[in-house]
């Protein structure tokens, strides 16, 4: 679930950037008495996200608008498919047009693109995750689109959990130290993830009492042999470069979680319209 607080902020700044003072050609153009009817149809195949949000950003610039729902969040729309029905003032509808498809693309875009990679490795035993590599200001809402696409969450932010990079090792001397100092100083309930580039890192980990690793930017290979080396001991995650291509393979080697930051970083917006069917 979102804040809804999250939620209504960003709505209130994405109105405000694209409107300014007024919307100039509906003011001057659509006369103020005149009723539209549209439809927001997807033009391909999509994993729905947003559809929510998108309501709420027409009720914000028209209360008295009907937003009727063909489909949630979640659910896979074929191209062609009518996702919702809009009606109420022309002018206002017409105001929130874009920033209610911005978000509504952008999020089922994430959306989808997540769950080309969860139907890549179908059938493994690992889990897709995503990252914090996140556009500023939209990380609830492109990790709950994550989630809808069917890939779990990994840190929301730096205080959900530890995770020691290489940059932390370097500066605490070695992966024994940092751990000793992360499981000193954390709540009991909470896991120390190491990040490991090679097999004898891997080793010093489990040593050390990691409660999870992540398996950087190594080989399907090497892989193989940190799954042997922990024994099931400890949760390992694989991370770093995965594409479509390659995350099949990653996923055959045992580990328990691969995390691609693509997913929310660099997936492309899909193509969703609104179409006047009705005017009055």
């Amino acid at each position: 679930m979102i804040d809804p607080l999250i939620v209504e902020e960003l709505i209130d700044r994405a109105l405000a950037e694209d409107i300014g003072f007024c919307d100039l050609t509906s003011e001057t153009v659509i006369p103020e008495a005149a009723k539209a009817d549209f439809l927001i149809n997807t033009r391909q195949d999509i994993v729905v996200a947003g559809i929510a949000i998108a309501a709420q950003v027409f009720h914000r610039r028209v209360p008295e608008a009907k937003f009727e729902t063909f489909v949630r969040d979640g659910e896979r729309a074929k191209n062609g498919t009518k996702l919702a029905r809009v009606t109420g003032p022309a002018r206002g509808l017409l105001t929130a047009e874009r920033t209610a498809l911005n978000i509504l693309q952008h999020l089922s875009g994430i959306a989808t693109e997540t769950a080309r990679y969860v139907d890549r490795i179908k059938g493994t035993k690992a889990v897709l995750i995503d990252t914090r590599k996140t556009h500023p200001g939209l990380r609830a809402v492109e990790k709950h689109a994550a989630q809808l696409g069917g890939a779990r969450n990994h840190r929301l932010r730096l205080d959900d959990g530890i995770l020691i990079k290489d940059n932390h090792i370097g500066v605490c001397g070695s992966i024994k130290a940092a751990v000793a100092k992360a499981k000193a100083g954390v709540p009991v309930l909470s896991r120390v993830e190491v990040e490991c580039d090679r097999l004898d890192q891997v080793r010093e980990a489990l040593d050390a009492g990691a409660d999870m690793i992540l398996l950087d930017n190594m080989d399907a290979a090497t892989m193989r042999e940190a799954v042997k080396m922990a024994g099931g001991k400890v949760p390992l995650e694989a991370s770093g470069g995965i594409t479509l291509e390659t995350i099949r393979e990653k996923a055959e080697s045992g580990v328990d979680y691969i995390s691609v930051g693509r997913i929310t970083q660099s997936a492309p917006a899909v193509d969703i319209g609104l179409d006047v069917t009705i005017t009055t």
